[in-house]
């Protein structure tokens, strides 16, 4: 924490976004270090994932619950620094991943149910105001905080609850998916789909993974998926249905949304479940529900992860059944250059930011 001119100030570097615009719209700011409320843990930030959801949230196409200015991100590994007066289950010193939210109510019937992820009251961690990962500390609910294994790095425990939690809600517990059913990945190469890949293996399914980059082919077919190649905007359905014998996939877990939707929209089985997970750009999506209820077709959608999830998440990686998948990391104030490398799509996985 670093002394500001006036010395009763505390403040830290962070990187804001004041109003939506281009990776440009990123400004280092000094702002005052958070103070814990009662329930509160301060975090120095240890390493923090860069998500389409900041890339959203930084350009504007994602408005509901952003309040600007905003320091973006929600895949945060660190230290606990200081705790306030009521917190009872973590400790100065203590290593902790965060569960992709500031906070959370805890009362409600969603969150005394396991299904924190719809509490009203909860509010996501990086779309509020001055506390988000891309900075060197952040302020973080207690009940939001897990324990860092010892056996992972920053960089690579970071990015669980975001990638591997949230596809695992989607393929698992929302798309229901079992062994021998043959499960479609959109944006595989990407942050999310490259784990859903390795989560729907590690339930047992033949996997389709679709990328629209020749460079991620490889990549995917080594974690043992069988990949379908499109250029961005080309229909994949006929290529989907000649790998299927005609039947079209059990389940989709789409991590694209729109760009995607009519070719995932023909790819499914009878019966089928689609689970949307990602949504890439503003734009909506026409279609005639007969489509889908015709064909038995159930659209589904998961959100986020709950605590039970991250820590199957964190089993499945310790098992080796799945490895966060790292691409590259920036320092603080590069975190432009991050979003454009997201953006382009070029690497697989996950890039983080290291304060």
């Amino acid at each position: 924490m670093a002394e500001s001119d006036d010395p009763r100030v505390v403040v830290m570097r962070a990187m804001v976004v004041a109003s939506p615009g281009g990776p440009e719209a990123f400004e280092a700011w000094d702002v005052p270090d958070p103070q814990p409320n009662d329930r509160d843990c301060v975090v120095r930030v240890l390493a923090c994932g860069v998500c389409s959801h900041d890339v959203a949230t930084r350009s504007g196409t994602l408005r509901r619950g952003i309040v600007m200015p905003v320091i973006c991100g929600h895949e945060v590994a660190g230290e606990v620094v200081e705790v306030g007066r009521g917190v009872r289950n973590r400790r100065v010193g203590d290593r902790v991943l965060t569960l992709q939210r500031r906070r959370m109510c805890g009362a409600c019937g969603a969150c005394r149910s396991g299904r924190e992820t719809l509490c009203r009251s909860a509010e996501f961690l990086g779309d509020v105001g001055l506390n988000g990962g891309y900075a060197e500390f952040v302020l973080v609910e207690e009940d939001n905080l897990v324990p860092l294994p010892d056996s992972l790095i920053p960089e690579q425990a970071c990015i669980i609850a975001c990638t591997v939690g949230s596809e695992l809600n989607a393929i698992r517990d929302v798309g229901r998916v079992r062994a021998g059913e043959t499960v479609l990945v959109t944006g595989a190469g990407g942050g999310l789909g490259v784990h859903g890949v390795q989560v729907a293996l590690a339930c047992g399914a033949r996997v389709l993974a679709v990328t629209s980059s020749a460079a991620k082919v490889e990549v995917l077919e080594k974690l043992g998926a069988e990949v379908v190649q499109a250029r961005a905007g080309e229909d994949f359905a006929e290529q989907v249905r000649d790998m299927t014998a005609g039947e079209g996939v059990d389940a989709a877990i789409d991590n694209v949304g729109t760009p995607v939707f009519q070719s995932v929209r023909r790819s499914m089985a009878l019966g089928g479940r689609w689970v949307l997970v990602g949504q890439l750009t503003g734009e909506f999506v026409p279609f005639n529900p007969a489509q889908l209820f015709l064909s038995g077709v159930s659209m589904l959608s998961a959100i986020s992860t709950t605590r039970a999830q991250l820590y199957d998440a964190l089993n499945l990686v310790s098992r080796g059944q799945v490895t966060p998948i790292v691409t590259g990391s920036f320092a603080l104030a590069d975190v432009a250059e991050a979003h454009r490398e997201v953006k382009n799509a070029a690497a697989v996985g996950r890039f983080v930011v290291v304060p």
